[in-house]
């Protein structure tokens, strides 16, 4: 019944973040916002990421209770799309709230998820994450004839994805009363190489979580074409999450810097060849390494690292996809045109020199 739950709230979670991450910036460059509009209003959510786990360092405890007000906060704030949308700087508010909600969200379940399912079952649970991201990229990009409908089908999404988390909650009881009082203090400066490689590696992202449907379609990929780009990625990505387990038993600071390297070079074809469509596929079949691999290498390591686990993952959500993902999407936005993905496969290779000594 475990597995079922987290898999159903996989599912339902990032189908919100393939709406989020692939139409919402097409329905906004539609809407006739500037790219650095873009950037902008697509920067606020993940630093708020970054910010929001500091205030659980010695003011707040992410309890149950504040996180059914996350919960709560999301629906709410994906309501309140319907009202920000045209406004520049009532979505930048909404969207910089939503944020907030999102970086105590998933980082919460993640670890029940390791917890309980441990390295053979994760990956095989996360991979419904990674089919709700496929189906919605598939069943959107034919329907969506005008902005209104990417709202409604986020909302719809959002609220099954809260209704499955809550059925969740009971799962995480023990652990709770079990580690409440023997959690250490969490620090950066042992491991800040590390740190710093998921800041880098996530800024490298920034053109491509922004910027891939714009940056195909202005090359003249039609946008069915560009949503088939995403749904390889992706299935390529769930092959990986299913048979992972055997690599993830191995070296994992190995692991993680081969994901590094092979994500530079992701970056590297695309801004060579920007008018192939078969080396665009080969960059997307990378992404069972650039993400998949990557991120279940990181959570597993830093499961090691730290006794106060719910808040080394809120850090890596935080600093990674929060302070790497604002900084990656202003400065795509800033820098977008023929040489983005250069500047990101540039990002890549820093992240991979920053750790490149640790063993």
């Amino acid at each position: 019944m475990l597995f079922f739950r987290l898999s159903a709230f996989y599912f339902f979670y990032f189908a919100a973040v393939g709406i989020y991450v692939i139409f919402l910036p097409k329905v906004l460059n539609d809407l006739d916002y500037t790219k650095l509009q873009i950037g902008i209003i697509f920067a606020l959510a993940p630093l708020m990421k970054f910010i929001t786990p500091f205030l659980f360092l010695k003011h707040i405890t992410l309890n149950q209770n504040v996180f059914k007000l996350a919960l709560l906060g999301s629906v709410v704030c994906s309501l309140l799309l319907y009202i920000t949308l045209n406004n520049f700087y009532l979505l930048m508010l909404n969207n910089a709230i939503l944020g907030a909600c999102l970086s105590m969200i998933l980082p919460y379940l993640e670890v029940i998820s390791v917890k309980d399912l441990g390295k053979d079952k994760y990956g095989k649970s996360r991979l419904f994450g990674s089919i709700g991201f496929m189906i919605i990229t598939l069943v959107l990009a034919r329907v969506l004839k005008e902005p209104i409908i990417a709202i409604h089908f986020y909302l719809f999404v959002n609220i099954l994805t809260v209704i499955f988390a809550l059925s969740l909650l009971k799962y995480d009881s023990t652990y709770e009363k079990k580690n409440k009082d023997t959690q250490e203090p969490f620090s950066f400066i042992k491991h800040w190489t590390f740190w710093l490689s998921l800041f880098l590696m996530q800024i490298s992202f920034g053109g491509f979580y922004n910027f891939f449907t714009i940056y195909e379609t202005s090359h003249g990929v039609d946008l069915k074409t560009v949503s088939y780009l995403w749904t390889f990625g992706v299935l390529c990505e769930i092959v990986m999450l299913y048979y992972q387990a055997p690599i993830l038993q191995k070296n994992l600071v190995g692991i993680i810097k081969f994901c590094l390297l092979i994500t530079s070079f992701r970056w590297l074809l695309l801004y060579l060849f920007p008018d192939s469509l078969v080396i665009t596929y080969i960059t997307q079949g990378i992404h069972a390494f650039s993400f998949a691999l990557f991120h279940s290498a990181v959570l597993m390591y830093l499961y090691s690292l730290y006794d106060n686990k719910k808040l080394a993952q809120q850090f890596m959500f935080g600093v990674a996809y929060g302070l790497g993902g604002f900084l990656g999407a202003l400065i795509a936005g800033y820098l977008y045109g023929k040489n983005l993905f250069l500047y990101c496969s540039i990002f890549a290779f820093f992240a991979f020199i920053s750790i490149i000594k640790r063993k």
